[in-house]
């Protein structure tokens, strides 16, 4: 990759439970692909007008030079939505060089959806021995 490339290029890491997502903004013509698939083809409708949240919060249209490479992997489809959606935020706020203007999309991100920035991490509690689950425990029938 030569260093002309690796300056315009921005690559930035969304995460929610096991899934991961990488954002991969560019110079180009507007496109936007998920995983190798333009976006116009994602379904259902709601999962795609769910990604392009920071889009919209940031102002789309500021935003129509730029090429958009998404990759999503692990988890669930609506973890990867989650995790696709904070890469993006998060890839937006990197692209921005003015400081003010950065801190007022930030703002403006956890205003809308504090996990648009934040990661989330809650897991899943694990097993413990003696009974069933993380919580449940074996019934004593002698009392």
């Amino acid at each position: 990759m030569s260093q002309k490339t690796a300056q315009t290029a921005q690559q930035t890491i969304g995460k929610r439970k096991t899934s991961v997502a990488v954002a991969k903004f560019s110079k180009g013509t507007g496109d936007i692909r998920l995983n190798g698939v333009p976006i116009e083809l994602v379904r259902p409708e709601l999962l795609k007008s769910k990604v392009l949240e920071p889009l919209f919060v940031a102002g789309l249209e500021n935003y129509k030079n730029m090429n958009i490479q998404l990759s999503a992997m692990g988890g669930g489809y609506i973890a990867q939505l989650y995790a696709i959606r904070q890469a993006i935020a998060k890839a937006i706020i990197a692209n921005t060089h003015d400081d003010v203007q950065k801190e007022t999309l930030r703002k403006a991100f956890v205003k809308y959806d504090r996990h648009l920035i934040v990661a989330d991490t809650r897991r899943c509690e694990e097993k413990k021995f003696g009974g069933r689950g993380a919580r449940a425990r074996r019934q004593k029938s002698y009392r």
